[in-house]
Parts: C-alpha cells; structure tokens; sequence
C-alpha cells in the first residue's frame, strides 16, 4: 500500500452519525476483490438518484446534487469529517477500498466501529480520532469557509488547520510504523520471505513425508 507520512487536503463535511458500511458501498458492489473501481459508488445510494448495480454507467445517472460529495466546492477532497461511530455495520473490506479509490486518504471523526478502523491501517487510510468538541468546531469552519484545508502529519501526529492551530491526536505505534513504511499485512509478511523459505527447506529435511505430494 502506499505510504503515509504527511499530507494536506480539502476537507469534506459529512454530518451524519452512524453512518455504516452498506451507505459506504451498497452490498450488490461486494462482487469485486480487486480493491479498485469502488470510488464511482462510494455513498451510492446517497449520491445517485437512481438505484445503482454492477456495471452501470454512472457518468450519465442522475446525481443528488444536495449531497455533500457532489458539491462543487468539495470536488478533490481527500480528508473526510465525520461524526460518532463511522463505519458500524458488516466487517466489508470494501468500505475502505471505496473510499481511497474515491481519493480519501484520511478520516476525521471522534469515534469509529473498531473492525472499520483496524481496515483502514491496513489499507492506507489514516482514521483520527478528536473530542466532540473539536469535531463541532471542525464541522462549522468548513461550512463556513470554502476550500477549507488540514495538513496531516503522522510522524508528529499532528492536525494543522489554515489559522495555524495544531491539533494532537493518538495512534498506535505498530500502525503507525506500519503506515510510515507503507506495508500492509501482506507486506509485513513477506519482510520475514527468507526465513519462511528456511523454515519449508529445514521442515522438508526434518519430516520429507509431508512434502512427498508437492506439485501434484
């Protein structure tokens, strides 16, 4: 996965608490293991007017244009705000994999669903956790100034706003190496490669009779 060490980006507002993972990608999308091709029905039934399934073209469905992420002044946003409880519902990988396709690399709110947050470290998305008091905050400044902005720095662990405010937040110390090296689970495996290889070579000498089937 991609590294994340700082960023900066336009700030999206999404004012809803509880918001689950079925609102995030609608279950008829889980046909896909890719981890591609999820951001054009990121909030699908929120976003479209119609209903949407597998295949459909949708450059020429129409929109929900009161929705927040088919606002104008939200276009490229990659830090996502949001209330209590962010991504309850079903464990789906491919909550997270819509949301970076889409272009979100970070996700400010003051609490998430445990199983969401731990699939974000592992899928490049940095989830910060701020009191509710600093989300209010958060929330009016956005409404109230276009194209508002956040630096992230994670080395730091650190929010900075426009008016040069910093906020502090909390993170693990593995996932916060794991996401400074840009390595997932998978990647963190294959780290260890040589010594999985000596081990299946010392184990083929030790006991021969479990590798005598191989290649068949």
């Amino acid at each position: 996965m991609e590294k994340f060490i700082e960023m900066e980006g336009i700030v999206m507002p999404l004012d809803r608490a509880n918001v689950d993972t079925d609102a995030i990608i609608p279950k008829q999308f889980l046909k896909s293991i890719k981890r591609s091709g999820f951001g054009p029905n990121l909030f699908d039934e929120w976003r479209y007017l119609d209903h949407g399934e597998p295949g459909m073209d949708n450059a020429s469905r129409p929109l929900n244009n009161a929705f927040v992420l088919n606002q104008e002044r939200y276009q490229g946003a990659q830090i996502l705000l949001a209330r209590d409880n962010f991504g309850c519902g079903s464990s789906r990988e491919h909550a997270p994999w819509a949301l970076l396709d889409y272009g979100f690399r970070c996700i400010v709110a003051p609490s998430f669903a445990d199983i969401f947050f731990n699939n974000c470290f592992k899928n490049g998305i940095l989830p910060v956790v701020l009191n509710n008091k600093v989300i209010d905050d958060l929330f009016v400044r956005v409404e109230n100034e276009p194209g508002f902005s956040m630096k992230l720095n994670l080395p730091d662990q650190k929010v900075v706003l426009p008016d040069g405010t910093v906020l502090d937040f909390e993170v693990d110390a593995f996932r916060k190496d794991a996401m400074l090296q840009g390595l997932d689970d998978i990647g963190m495996t294959m780290q260890k490669a040589d010594k999985i290889r000596q081990f299946e070579l010392d184990r083929s000498k030790a006991a021969p009779w479990v590798f005598q089937y191989e290649g068949m």
